[in-house]
């Protein structure tokens, strides 16, 4: 079991005090990512505040809350989706300060590029291109964004096609594939550029509950071969399952963390349990409580 510490522990120089290596962590690892002091506002809205995040090499991390806590914003920070206001993300050995005021000249920008192919997002809406295959979909960023040669592209795509169950699929269009297979397209496209940490914002939420399992299926067979994520869900069942932490987030602090069995079936802090004891008595009679119910 991971130890768990005191929210307002080391907070003050930048470090998360929750981040204690997973059990596939190689020994002597350092922080993969660090996100240090994010603060977010959009105009006079305070989303984030402070928020301290460091992710080791091979785990799996958790972000749970109530929508519009900052869990989403969070992750989109982490690759410059949304500018931070104030902080740092680092991933990978490099750090970019937040600067929303900078004039984004040319190294700036090389920087945040860097950044989002060291940290690759897994978005709700697959954002898959209609009008090319699946093969096509998968290739497109390790061609035109790394430069890798177009045989070696499709191979490593066929491979993470098959990783994701869909090698049949290879020559498919989007129009003619289910949700959850859309879904895990975007999750194989996400590894063909091979990242160093996947990102996925409710990868569930817009899959009718039947497609569910096969996607969460193939996320905790990452999470078991090691594969960096942040996850930000309501599939509380996968977090208890795959994750080396769970971190709870309420109006853009981080309020409680530590291992899943210890913030999902013992949360310490009374908000945590308020939000768990709302999350599951929204839940529809007989659902199980991995089920990713709307919150009321």
């Amino acid at each position: 079991m991971t130890a768990t510490a005191s929210p307002t522990a080391g907070t003050s120089a930048g470090v998360d005090p929750y981040a204690i290596p997973g059990h596939l962590v190689p020994p002597g690892s350092d922080p993969v990512l660090r996100l240090q002091g994010i603060e977010k506002y959009f105009g006079d809205h305070h989303v984030l505040r402070g928020c301290n995040l460091e992710v080791y090499p091979r785990e799996t991390v958790c972000l749970i809350g109530r929508s519009g806590s900052g869990k989403s914003t969070l992750l989109r920070c982490t690759n410059f989706l949304e500018e931070p206001t104030v902080g740092s993300v680092e991933v990978d050995g490099l750090r970019v300060e937040a600067d929303p005021l900078h004039n984004r000249n040319r190294a700036y920008r090389e920087q945040i590029r860097q950044i989002r192919l060291r940290a690759q997002m897994v978005f709700q809406e697959f954002n898959l291109f209609p009008h090319r295959r699946v093969i096509d979909n998968l290739i497109e960023g390790p061609i035109r964004v790394k430069g890798v040669p177009r045989d070696q592209a499709i191979a490593t795509a066929e491979k993470y096609l098959d990783k994701v169950g869909l090698r049949e699929k290879r020559d498919e269009y989007p129009a003619r594939l289910s949700g959850g297979q859309k879904q895990r397209v975007a999750i194989a496209r996400a590894l063909t550029m091979e990242p160093k940490v996947l990102l996925f914002d409710e990868p569930t939420s817009a899959l009718d509950p039947t497609l569910v399992g096969e996607v969460i299926a193939v996320m905790e067979g990452l999470a078991h071969e090691g594969a960096t994520m942040i996850v930000v869900t309501h599939e509380m069942q996968f977090a208890r399952e795959a994750a080396d932490r769970v971190y709870f987030i309420q109006e853009g602090s981080f309020v409680e963390a530590g291992p899943p069995e210890q913030v999902l079936d013992s949360p310490r802090d009374p908000r945590t349990q308020a939000f768990l004891q709302r999350f599951l008595s929204a839940l529809p009679p007989g659902a199980p409580p991995d089920t990713d119910a709307p919150l009321a």
